[in-house]
């Protein structure tokens, strides 16, 4: 047995050409890790389709039926930063599905990844930053609905805020959300996360673990969760096209398996999503995204 890792095909969706997002980093995601030895087929686990109902956990039921329909309103689709297409919409579904299946995972073994996932911009009825559905917030609520889970922890590492999961979640006294982020980067106008600790440009891998060293500690052994969804971003990287802090590569994998170790060493199952990254260069970033799951295997044999 080795590391659950949730993947679909179609985690890729076409865009129009030229457009920022790199949405073929998904696919590359499981390329890299099948070549370069981190995971095997065996290892797979693909999702269906979350249905419109669960989206509605956190989500309004108008929100969610127009994008699905395609009639939302061109400003809210260029808020989004997508243009719709059934292959999106089916594309966001699969990825909010994944989550879920890998928190369920996780659950069962201790750990999980996906290859997707940490689409934290998304609020209760709109989209933001390339975030359509809020699939950390859809599936805590989940785990809470069928009764898997009662008390969650959401560790955002992402270099941006996660501002939809606190909004979103600012009511949940049971799913305690975490983030830590460039203070400077977008969302300009912060939410209130249960722990926000905002970070100065340019900071480097040293200050950077300090500093998650000096409070994600604290806030797990005071919460004690069932479980802890933790958004990877590698965005946090000094080349990344959207990102303002400095980590070097082996600054963001120190940073994955502190955090895995951390969870692990309390006896807390983990799931991860691979969170946001950006580079003209889609191998390097999806190979960067590997990090996460390159931690969790190497802690699965040590364990």
């Amino acid at each position: 047995m080795s590391v659950p890792i949730v993947h679909h095909p179609d985690h890729v969706a076409p865009l129009p050409p030229g457009h920022r997002f790199p949405m073929a980093k998904f696919g590359q995601v499981y390329s890299a890790l099948i070549r370069d030895g981190i995971a095997t087929l065996d290892q797979f686990h693909c999702p269906e389709q979350v249905s419109e109902e669960l989206l509605t956990l956190v989500h309004a039921r108008d929100y969610v039926r127009a994008y699905l329909d395609g009639t939302l309103s061109p400003k809210a689709m260029r808020r989004i930063g997508f243009p719709w297409s059934e292959a999106l919409v089916n594309r966001t579904r699969v990825a909010v599905a994944s989550t879920m299946l890998t928190a369920e995972l996780a659950l069962r073994h201790g750990i999980a990844c996906s290859t997707a996932g940490g689409t934290h911009h998304a609020f209760y009825d709109y989209g933001s930053g390339y975030c359509i559905f809020n699939d950390l917030a859809v599936a805590a609520r989940w785990l809470q609905h069928t009764g898997r889970t009662r008390r969650i922890m959401i560790v955002d590492l992402d270099v941006h805020q996660g501002d939809g999961t606190a909004a979103l979640l600012r009511h949940e006294p049971a799913i305690f959300t975490f983030s830590m982020h460039c203070g400077a980067n977008f969302p300009f106008h912060k939410q209130e996360s249960d722990c926000d600790v905002a970070l100065p440009v340019g900071m480097e891998d040293d200050a950077y673990l300090r500093t998650l060293a000096a409070h994600l500690p604290d806030q797990l052994d005071q919460l004690r969760p069932d479980l802890v969804l933790y958004d990877a971003g590698v965005d946090p990287h000094k080349d990344d096209l959207l990102g303002k802090l400095a980590l070097t590569d082996s600054g963001l994998h120190r940073r994955d398996r502190y955090v895995l170790e951390q969870c692990l060493g309390r006896g807390i199952p983990v799931a991860t999503v691979i969170g946001g990254g950006y580079s003209s260069d889609i191998a390097l970033l999806a190979r960067r995204h590997c990090s996460v799951h390159r931690a969790a295997a190497d802690l699965w044999r040590a364990h």
